[in-house]
């Protein structure tokens, strides 16, 4: 059977070579060069943090007219300076917790046009957010429900932690130097379920986080437009879509991941648009920056 190699671990020679083969559209790094190497399968499988809700029906994207938005979007363009630098999760299943704060610390970029310019908190999502699971993962539509009604602080209030020790830490009632907090809130979140909806939603409002399956070859994604050719499957992942482009004839979305710079493009995927690929268009969620309420409780 083909990729039996990837049965193994998800990072090895003979499944990395199998990719070679099989990927015309994208490139896997070699194993040596892969931080994911040295990682166990159970480490690996507790990064994925993300509980999948899935869509209930698919919504039919080839007779969605595309005509009035741009072949290629990308918010470091558009607005530079807006989008915040690419961040690295570490040993805890927060993908969902960074996915959201990021998404939500560019849209208060965008709104208030570089006015509020702050890297939000994962750390206070995962100490805090109980309706969710810390580093054990949770549900993207939960992580707006909590960036609505309690928002987070600022990293530099509560800075990350949970990549080092595994654990969620508990939920803390100033900032770590000392001072009081200053929240930072999402209105309602949207929920776009097709291509063009999410697409609306990106150029209007901001990045969205999105959720989609993880199967091994992700994990040795260097360059090109990604798109699944097996490997066993890993879990839900929740990562930040930027915007949207096409590279020989293939439409991708502009991927924000969270594992350091030194995975794929400079900590970036192009990811494959237009299929639910993975699920990626089946579980969107973003809120809108509520930047005139920046209020100190």
């Amino acid at each position: 059977a083909a990729f039996t190699a990837a049965s193994l671990h998800p990072v090895n020679r003979e499944f990395v070579d199998e990719i070679k083969k099989t990927a015309t559209a994208w490139t896997p790094m070699e194993p040596e060069e892969n931080p994911f190497a040295y990682k166990t399968l159970e480490e690996i499988k507790g990064m994925m943090g993300t509980k999948l809700r899935g869509r209930k029906e698919l919504v039919d994207s080839t007779n969605i007219d595309l005509t009035d938005l741009p072949d290629s979007f990308d918010w470091r363009t558009e607005k530079p300076g807006a989008i915040h630098p690419i961040r690295d999760q570490a040993n805890c299943g927060s993908c969902w917790a960074f996915a959201s704060s990021e998404a939500l610390s560019d849209r208060f970029a965008i709104e208030s046009n570089l006015a509020t310019d702050v890297v939000l908190s994962p750390q206070f999502q995962v100490s805090c957010d109980k309706i969710n699971y810390g580093c054990q993962g949770g549900y993207l539509d939960r992580a707006w429900d909590f960036l609505e009604y309690k928002g987070t602080t600022s990293d530099e209030c509560v800075p990350y932690t949970s990549g080092k020790t595994g654990r969620d830490g508990t939920c803390p009632d100033k900032c770590t130097n000392g001072d009081e907090f200053t929240f930072f809130k999402s209105k309602k979140y949207n929920h776009p379920t097709n291509e063009k909806a999410i697409m609306q939603e990106i150029q209007k409002y901001g990045p969205v986080e999105v959720g989609f399956m993880v199967y091994a070859d992700f994990m040795s994604y260097k360059s090109g437009v990604y798109n699944t050719h097996g490997g066993r499957f890993l879990g839900g992942h929740a990562v930040k879509v930027i915007g949207w482009g096409v590279e020989g004839n293939l439409p991708y979305w502009t991927v924000a991941n969270s594992w350091g710079e030194s995975w794929g493009e400079q900590g970036f995927v192009k990811f494959r648009r237009g299929n639910n690929h993975c699920g990626i268009e089946g579980d969107v969620y973003a809120g809108e920056a509520d930047w005139k309420k920046l209020i100190s409780e």
